[in-house]
């Protein structure tokens, strides 16, 4: 069994979720990996390219455990919608769904710079600086779906004080999925690591079946 982590827009491997997380199943012996899908360069950054990462760091037949924060949410379940079969179980923290037109839409008129000037500027949280993100990114978003709906057992972990990704968002998707998806809402805002221990015991009971606690001696 894989267990992988995606993090969000602008964010790295370093994330405070994705290392704390990290942390609790290197408890259980199990390695997570934390691909920088900032590479080999942010400007050029895509869902697809995203997905091209993941296919080959999963390359061949082994089952999957996917985590995956915002755009690294909707990036790990177009991967486990598009690749039936291959994830086990999936663990969505404040998805970014619906990403191409709720990110034009939040926009406005940048967006119509954006696509005059070919980039734009973002504030990149991981590398403190500001970069430059091609307009590639925007209209390779708008071709996936908005909800891809994977198969697989999925636990969504949304914050109802986002102000980054409506919640509303979660609530719709788990619906489609139907009891393939269970929901959590926790009183927080997108980022989610106020609380990490209770976040944790969030995870920890849906996680028992892929990544058991260890027997006591």
């Amino acid at each position: 069994m894989r267990f992988v982590w995606l993090h969000g827009f602008a964010s790295g491997p370093t994330s405070s979720k994705g290392q704390f997380v990290r942390a609790r199943l290197l408890e259980r012996g199990i390695e997570l990996s934390l691909p920088d899908l900032n590479e080999p360069g942010f400007f050029d950054l895509t869902v697809t390219r995203m997905l091209g990462q993941l296919d080959a760091l999963l390359a061949g037949n082994d089952p999957v455990v996917l985590f995956g924060s915002s755009l690294g949410g909707f990036t790990a379940a177009t991967w486990a919608a598009t690749r039936p079969g291959r994830v086990e179980a999936l663990v969505l923290l404040a998805p970014a769904f619906d990403l191409g037109p709720r990110w034009e839409q939040r926009m406005g008129n940048d967006a119509a710079r954006w696509r005059a000037a070919g980039s734009y500027t973002f504030d990149h949280y991981a590398r403190g600086r500001k970069e430059e993100l091609s307009i590639g990114f925007l209209e390779d978003a708008l071709g996936y779906a908005s909800f891809p709906l994977p198969r697989c057992p999925t636990l969504v972990i949304q914050g109802i004080r986002d102000e980054v990704v409506d919640p509303g968002l979660a609530r719709e998707f788990t619906r489609r999925m139907g009891d393939r998806a269970q929901l959590a809402l926790l009183d927080e805002g997108h980022e989610l690591n106020a609380d990490l221990p209770g976040l944790w015991r969030r995870l920890d009971g849906f996680l028992e079946s892929y990544a058991p606690r260890p027997t006591p001696k």
